[in-house]
């Protein structure tokens, strides 16, 4: 008689993100709402396909548009449907950049900084464009609590806590310039102390 097959059952990619992103904010002690946990777990899972990273034109070709010019394509959009939609897209790619990619931002000429800043204008457009109650609050927490949700997704994207030095020293240049507490905790637990009186780099 064949042996039964072992079938090893796998967690839906939506239960899955949300396990991670309560794990996340349990570590950074952050508390927010169902509807953004919500907003943020289905923002996990849509980006896993990697060409929510990009536009597409007219004729359903993807590219890489500047963030800059995203956010001006959307203020002169006269639809505010439309105008909502290229706001929200902005903020979910910057927070989604910011947090899975700031390691390979660091020392380029478009770094952290700059999707934090267009990430969380971006939101608080979309906040005062959006129709339902609910959008608005989700949106404005987005905006103003914009570099805490970079560190709860950076934290979901931290597959490893092995630092080589290389790792610690790019991590110390982000504290640096952004005063990330999840920056100032992986220095701690390496045994480093930022000291707050160091100046924050001009960014």
């Amino acid at each position: 008689m064949a042996k039964k097959q072992r079938i090893t059952t796998v967690a839906q990619p939506m239960d899955y993100f949300r396990d991670l992103l309560h794990v996340a904010l349990g570590h950074l002690k952050i508390k927010i709402s169902p509807d953004l946990e919500y907003y943020l777990v289905n923002l996990l899972n849509q980006f896993m396909l990697s060409d929510r990273l990009f536009s597409r034109d007219e004729k359903g070709h993807m590219h890489q548009e500047p963030l800059a010019l995203m956010i001006k394509d959307a203020l002169e959009t006269s639809k505010r449907e439309h105008r909502h939609a290229m706001f929200r897209q902005v903020g979910d790619v910057s927070l989604y950049t910011a947090g899975f990619f700031q390691d390979s931002l660091q020392n380029k000429m478009v770094d952290v900084d700059y999707y934090i800043d267009m990430g969380g204008a971006a939101y608080k457009h979309a906040a005062a464009s959006a129709s339902a109650i609910m959008l608005r609050a989700v949106f404005q927490e987005l905006s103003e609590r914009f570099a805490k949700f970079v560190d709860v997704l950076a934290e979901v994207s931290d597959k490893t806590g092995a630092r080589t030095e290389k790792d610690l020293l790019r991590i110390y240049e982000l504290w640096l310039k952004t005063r990330s507490k999840r920056a100032e905790k992986a220095l701690k637990a390496a045994g480093i102390l930022p000291n707050k009186n160091v100046k924050k780099t001009p960014q």
